[in-house]
């Protein structure tokens, strides 16, 4: 470990990982620091993600994927169900400890330096400009110099707070999760199933995720507003007990993610946030992995021509929040307003939704038809589920 870098990375997930390898192509020195003694462990999410996201980014390789999603199924309070194909592209479910394993890997192969069992536990300032961490490597105290730090230390980030940076999430805008990675249950194993309701999941949803025959990731996010009244643990359980019988629950996990629109501004002298400390997750799904590859990578490349230029102001880094408005900010921005919305809507409405769209035939049942029929009460967010969907 040396004493400085160009460019130190906090947190070595996918937003870290793309993030130092986009440095070290831009010829900078720069390393990662993993507070976890693995890369890619624990595994925090329900590890979904779109082929063509994944495509921006890699070569898929099939080491990383556990099942090919093609089919969507929508579950109402009352039971009504919703089916349809995903159409122009398919779903993966990853092998998140070996997708972020090779993504790291990625980096290391750029020239990025990668330490595990680093737990940053401050920052150091020069003229109130970030200069370099400290840290906690083994059991030995030390500090880096640098003059760039990114922090992708995901949504427990203390990185932006310990730089002066606003980083807190709304309760309303803060899933309580929970998941457990189960075996010995039968699914449909090209198909994500959605439970919505306040039976099942108040304010959120509830997700079937395959992962090969018989297994699945099976979660839980509740609205943070909803956690006095309901506990994420307490309706999983309910639902596996109902539902998956016999299932046998290999690992669990629990968690906040955050629901919120991307941080307005996400940079500070010397300082950038990524991924999840920027609240770079789809506000809609919860889903962060393709965002937060999205912001590394713009982070990254950013990094490495502020190197360049040297400087290292946050003037000059500011156009980072401009690139992420424009990339997929503005989007997070719309699926904010629909999920607020949505989570707004009573198991009765919710029902109604179900029984309408379940009388278009499966054939010509679309996504977008879903998300049109729950924003029907506020006509004018229909213009905004057209421009997600439609991409524009």
């Amino acid at each position: 470990m040396q004493d400085r870098y160009d460019v130190i990375v906090v947190g070595g997930g996918p937003a870290g990982s793309m993030a130092a390898f986009n440095v070290a192509e831009g010829g900078a020195s720069v390393c990662i620091l993993e507070k976890d003694r693995d890369i890619g462990y624990p595994v925090r999410c329900g590890e979904a993600v779109g082929e063509l996201g994944l495509k921006q980014f890699v070569d898929i390789q099939p080491q990383w994927i556990a099942a090919s999603i093609t089919d969507f199924r929508l579950v109402s309070p009352n039971g009504t169900k919703i089916d349809t194909r995903f159409a122009g592209q398919k779903g993966f479910i990853l092998h998140r400890r070996i997708f972020d394993y090779d993504l790291c890997r990625k980096a290391a192969s750029a020239g990025a330096h990668v330490f595990t069992k680093a737990y940053v536990n401050g920052l150091i300032f020069e003229n109130n400009t970030v200069a370099g961490v400290k840290l906690n490597h083994l059991g030995t105290e030390k500090e880096i110099r640098s003059h760039l730090v990114i922090a992708a230390d995901g949504v427990e980030s203390r990185v932006g707070r310990w730089a002066g940076l606003r980083t807190n999430v709304k309760m309303k805008d803060m899933e309580s999760c929970m998941q457990y990675s189960v075996a010995n249950i039968d699914i449909d194993p090209n198909r994500i199933d959605f439970y919505v309701g306040s039976v099942y999941a108040p304010g959120g949803y509830l997700w079937v995720f395959p992962k090969g025959e018989k297994t699945a990731n099976i979660g839980i996010g509740i609205c943070g507003n909803q956690t006095d009244i309901f506990n994420a643990k307490k309706l999983l359980d309910e639902f596996l007990s109902r539902e998956y019988p016999n299932a046998a629950i290999l690992t669990s996990m629990c968690g906040g993610v955050p629901c919120a629109s991307p941080l307005k501004n996400a940079v500070k002298d010397g300082l950038i946030l990524v991924g999840d400390a920027a609240h770079q997750v789809n506000p809609m799904t919860g889903g962060g992995i393709i965002s937060a590859m999205k912001g590394g990578s713009i982070g990254g490349r950013l990094a490495a021509e502020s190197i360049i230029s040297r400087d290292y102001s946050s003037s000059f880094l500011k156009k980072y929040n401009d690139f992420i408005k424009k990339d997929f900010g503005d989007t997070h921005q719309r699926f904010h307003k629909i999920k607020e919305v949505i989570s707004s809507l009573t198991d009765i409405e919710l029902d109604g939704i179900a029984e309408n769209v379940q009388k278009i035939p499966e054939s010509k049942r679309t996504l977008t038809q879903i998300f049109k029929a729950c924003v029907i009460k506020k006509p004018s967010l229909m213009f905004d589920v057209i421009k997600v969907f439609a991409g524009v």
